[in-house]
């Protein structure tokens, strides 16, 4: 993914591809609101309208704005905003309003403050509700207009990002009814999208781009106006009034279902405690059904959309908490696992899925991510998860069903991700079109040389040497659960093989850290980065070395104080205020402190929760965004902001989560009946911690814990099974 400006080009030079988000206005100059339901998503203000469609505000279903602008006004004029608020579950948005003193030429019409408007949003299959409630507080009857305009632009995500493009398809005249107006467009896929903006009651007067209600409220008199923007006829033909309760407690109850499934967490500290329900109602509304299960989709605006690798590392950090979402992620992707070799869409047989997108630009191939493959890491990932799910819920059978998508996906490692045949998997986009880096940091500078020089593949990459030695141990395990014992033999001789050669190829006494990546004539790029970090997460740094790399991660040059940077302050392209070079994400570091646990670093671990922790206490909603700028921590001041970085997204959400469960050393076992807990430890913003409903097998448990000293004290509240319970101190 890349939300990075375009890179310049040289005279005589053509630029490597770029989908960025060119990012000419900030979405931090405003309070945005975000609701979702599954392919449907909105940008609102924090007055519940869309007024900037340059910022990217506008209600989206499936990448294509169906709504460019909405606004509510009292007699012309924009009423008050009083507060703004977005439910704790992320089910609805809540606005509140006065209305101005309005005059005309002679007389005041409207005193200030004696008309309350109340709104509410939220958005169902595919359907935009909305009711204001509008209350006349005077002790006299007032009269006074109600205000609606409206515009649709049809425009697909990729624009609004940024991209320009040379045609558009046609828009057809407005279809205007006593009660809606209805937008069409049909584009040069030849696909039509509407948008229908239906009003209950009838307005008294409604043309192409505006309604309008002359409301003659009694003394304390009331009167309540519903609206429906349906999204290619979504949501049927009810009236909105009687559609708006019942869908509101639809959405409610969906979410909450959803969510439930989920541990529960209570720390005593409130505002942990807000991050974390804030971050579990972040994760499920991101969540989206398929015929598989619930995926997660990125993050809004930019990544409303299934992405394998944030899907999987998602799970990965949710696993813990909620292993139904490893389970959907799983045969999602297995069911769209690649079987040809399509070049335009960097697929081979057994590749992983990277990104899927249902907009005109896609289905035109202006850009390539109708079914895109064009990321390195999800195969390794996806067979990771699938092992890391077995590990978890001890289901044999869901993995049974899976084994010939994760054979695939081991002999895509074998014969198409090793592009040279050195041992190491490599990428290299196999068109012009498709994405020059195929990482997680995909930006078109992200993989460098010390001096500068951007890397020339097929390169290879640190972490994705250790997904791959993790997924070949992985799947040892479930070859050898499900019969296979020679198959099981072989993936751990070619994992211990895997381990020999990265050590010898990666790590760099220079840096006193493995080296960021080997470019196509097997250079290292001895560049310090964070992705050293994530070696340690799947377990293939050499134990030797680990305290080297712990080291280099949390110096000055690399630590922020906001947590671990992308690109340490040293490296030639470090920039605090670029996507990859020298930012802080918060998915990143949770990654990385799961390394720091696994090899006992609990004081680096309790650091970088801190740190985050820290930063969300400065953020609106506690919600961390997908990153942030990477300069340093300083007294009584918050993170600085990336200018277009999506909030919510998944794997950030996730993070604050993971980062609970890598300080407790939190393992759960059900094949073997037991919890473990490894050198369980507390952040200094937390003295106790219960986590409720935390399932091993079929058994669910209450734990409490408290800091006892140095120590961590355990006490089970509630069980519904006898489960082993063991802590190495």
């Amino acid at each position: 993914m890349q939300i990075i400006a375009q890179p310049p080009t040289a005279p005589g030079t053509q630029a490597p591809p770029s989908f960025a988000v060119t990012a000419s206005v900030s979405l931090q100059t405003r309070r945005l609101r975000t609701l979702k339901h599954e392919d449907t998503f909105a940008v609102l203000n924090a007055a519940g309208d869309i007024a900037h469609a340059s910022e990217a505000e506008g209600l989206y279903h499936r990448d294509t704005r169906h709504l460019s602008y909405f606004a509510v006004g009292i007699n012309g004029t924009r009423p008050l905003l009083l507060s703004s608020m977005v439910r704790d579950d992320n089910s609805a948005l809540t606005c509140e309003f006065s209305n101005p003193e309005i005059r005309d030429e002679t007389q005041v019409q409207l005193e200030q403050d004696i008309i309350h408007l109340s709104r509410a949003e939220f958005i169902w299959q595919g359907v935009f509700y909305q009711r204001i409630a509008v209350r006349n507080f005077s002790n006299s009857r007032k009269r006074l207009k109600l205000n609606f305009a409206f515009a649709a632009d049809f425009v697909d995500l990729f624009e609004v990002r940024g991209i320009h493009r040379s045609a558009r398809g046609h828009f057809h005249p407005p279809v205007i009814s006593s009660s809606y107006v209805q937008l069409a467009y049909t584009g040069l896929d030849n696909q039509t999208r509407s948008t229908q903006i239906c009003f209950d009651p009838q307005p008294s007067r409604i043309d192409t781009n505006h309604a309008e209600f002359a409301l003659d409220l009694e003394e304390r008199g009331y009167s309540v106006i519903h609206v429906a923007v349906r999204c290619n006829e979504s949501g049927g033909r009810r009236r909105p009034s009687s559609a708006f309760l019942s869908g509101l407690r639809a959405s409610r109850n969906a979410l909450h279902q959803a969510a439930s499934k989920a541990v529960s967490i209570e720390t005593s500290n409130d505002i942990y405690n807000e991050a974390a329900r804030r971050a579990i109602a972040d994760l499920y509304m991101l969540m989206t059904h398929m015929p598989e299960g619930l995926v997660p989709y990125a993050g809004i605006p930019w990544y409303s959309t299934v992405f394998g690798r944030d899907s999987l590392i998602t799970a990965l950090l949710m696993l813990w908490l909620d292993p139904g979402v490893a389970l959907g992620v799983l045969r999602y992707l297995a069911a769209n696992q690649a079987t040809d070799v399509i070049p335009e869409a960097d697929a081979e047989p057994g590749k992983i899925l990277h990104e899927v997108r249902l907009g005109e630009m896609a289905e035109l191939g202006e850009v390539p991510f109708r079914r895109y493959y064009g990321s390195v890491d999800s195969t390794p990932l996806f067979v990771f998860l699938a092992g890391s799910y077995l590990e978890r819920t001890d289901d044999l059978e869901t993995i049974r069903k899976l084994w010939p998508h994760i054979e695939a996906a081991l002999n895509w490692i074998d014969q198409f991700g090793d592009q040279d045949g050195d041992g190491f998997v490599e990428y290299g986009a196999k068109t012009k079109k498709g994405l020059v880096n195929q990482g997680w940091k995909d930006s078109y500078d992200a993989i460098f040389h010390a001096n500068g020089d951007l890397a020339k593949g097929p390169i290879a990459l640190v972490e994705v040497q250790g997904y791959v030695f993790a997924a070949k141990k992985k799947a040892a395990i479930m070859a050898e659960r499900l019969g296979h014992q020679a198959l099981a033999a072989k993936l751990l001789r070619e994992a211990e093989e895997l381990q020999k050669r990265f050590q010898k190829e990666f790590w760099s006494d220079e840096l006193g850290t493995y080296a960021l990546a080997l470019d196509g004539k097997k250079r290292p790029c001895l560049v310090q980065t964070s992705n050293a970090g994530h070696a340690l997460f799947t377990g293939i740094a050499a134990d030797e070395c680990v305290p080297k790399v712990v080291q280099v991660l949390m110096s000055r040059e690399s630590f922020s104080g906001w947590g671990i940077r992308t690109v340490a302050t040293t490296a030639t392209r470090y920039n605090p205020m670029s996507y990859h070079n020298g930012s802080v994400w918060p998915h990143d570091n949770a990654l990385i402190a799961m390394g720091f646990a696994h090899y006992g670093f609990k004081e680096a671990v309790s650091r970088i929760f801190e740190s985050l922790f820290a930063a969300s206490t400065y953020l609106e909603l506690r919600r961390l965004p997908e990153l942030f700028c990477g300069f340093g921590r300083r007294r009584s001041h918050g993170p600085t902001l990336y200018p277009v970085a999506c909030a919510p997204q998944a794997w950030a959400a996730a993070a604050p989560l993971a980062l609970l469960q890598s300080c407790l050393g939190l393992r759960i076992s059900p094949k073997q009946g037991t919890i473990s807990l490894e050198h369980p430890m507390l952040p200094p913003f937390l003295d106790h911690v219960t986590l409720r409903k935390l399932a091993c097998g079929g058994i669910k448990l209450d734990i409490e814990f408290r800091r006892a000293g140095d120590h961590v004290a355990m006490n089970v509240l509630n069980a519904t099974g006898d489960a082993q319970l063991k802590m190495t101190v």
